[in-house]
């Protein structure tokens, strides 16, 4: 227990200094972009310890796969309470951005601090690591350097599980968003900690390059091309088919709708038909 009780700590650590970030943050609205930098940094330095958890703790800290999965869920969950309008993933600012609800510039520097805050998250996370505070930490701190990559199929199968697991992930994203956070934000922790699990043994379904890159694009067993063919074309893929299969086109390339037609109906008005009528 001493390994999970370091965990939670760490983890309470991340959350109150992005959540600090994000308060100081708001005082001035020109740096709104950099919300996403606290978003990112909190889910991937969470995400790290999580899969820590999962490769070590499990059979070095008698950690079972239900304490994983709960943890999981519950940095989800908290990241999306604490995160607010930010994502820290790049492709739901892409998304908005299709959708013409940001501009470009903002939406370029968004993402730019979505990646530098998950920099930031590996290298508090390897520091971390290092204390050695616990058994399951001096593993992984000897393990750091040969970690074990989340892509354990081929790239063009990877790439169709992000594609997949993105579409589902989006178009319920997309009809949740008017409804009320309390609903919200649990029903996509949920969905996201289910469509990880499940795609455990593929790619464990980030959904989100930034996230990707700070959990295993450094580790060895594929380049950063094949990792970026995975991790940034299979999610931005399944957004854009996502879109189209949401709003039947993409607003920020055209107008026409490609796949839904409006009936326009038209209605006489009575005057005219009793003017008709007459004559």
């Amino acid at each position: 227990m001493s390994g999970l009780n370091a965990s939670l700590g760490y983890f309470v650590s991340v959350v109150i200094f992005a959540a600090s970030v994000r308060t100081l943050l708001k005082k001035w609205p020109r740096l709104g972009f950099m919300l996403e930098f606290a978003s990112s940094f909190m889910l991937v330095a969470c995400r790290l310890e999580v899969q820590t958890i999962v490769e070590v703790g499990e059979w070095a800290g008698g950690l079972g796969p239900d304490v994983t999965v709960t943890m999981l869920f519950v940095v989800l969950l908290t990241n999306g309470v604490v995160s607010g309008g930010a994502s820290g993933n790049p492709t739901l600012v892409l998304l908005k951005f299709l959708q013409l609800e940001t501009p470009t510039l903002p939406t370029l520097l968004a993402v730019l601090a979505q990646f530098l805050g998950a920099h930031l998250a590996l290298f508090v996370a390897v520091y971390y690591w290092s204390l050695e505070l616990t058994d399951m930490h001096m593993i992984k701190n000897l393990m750091a350097r040969e970690c074990s990559s989340s892509l354990l199929v081929s790239v063009l199968q990877g790439f169709f599980t992000e594609c997949v697991c993105t579409l589902v992930f989006l178009l319920i994203h997309l009809n949740l968003r008017r409804r009320s956070a309390m609903i919200r934000i649990p029903l996509i922790a949920a969905l996201l900690t289910f469509l990880s699990h499940t795609a455990r043994g593929y790619t464990s379904a980030y959904m989100n390059p930034s996230l990707a890159y700070g959990l295993t694009f450094h580790c060895p067993g594929f380049t950063s091309v094949q990792y970026a063919v995975v991790y940034l074309l299979g999610p931005l893929t399944g957004m854009i088919l996502a879109l189209l299969l949401y709003m039947g086109h993409i607003p920020r390339i055209f107008a026409k709708n490609l796949l839904y037609f409006q009936k326009t109906r038209f209605r006489v008005p009575k005057g005219d038909k009793g003017e008709k009528k007459k004559m």
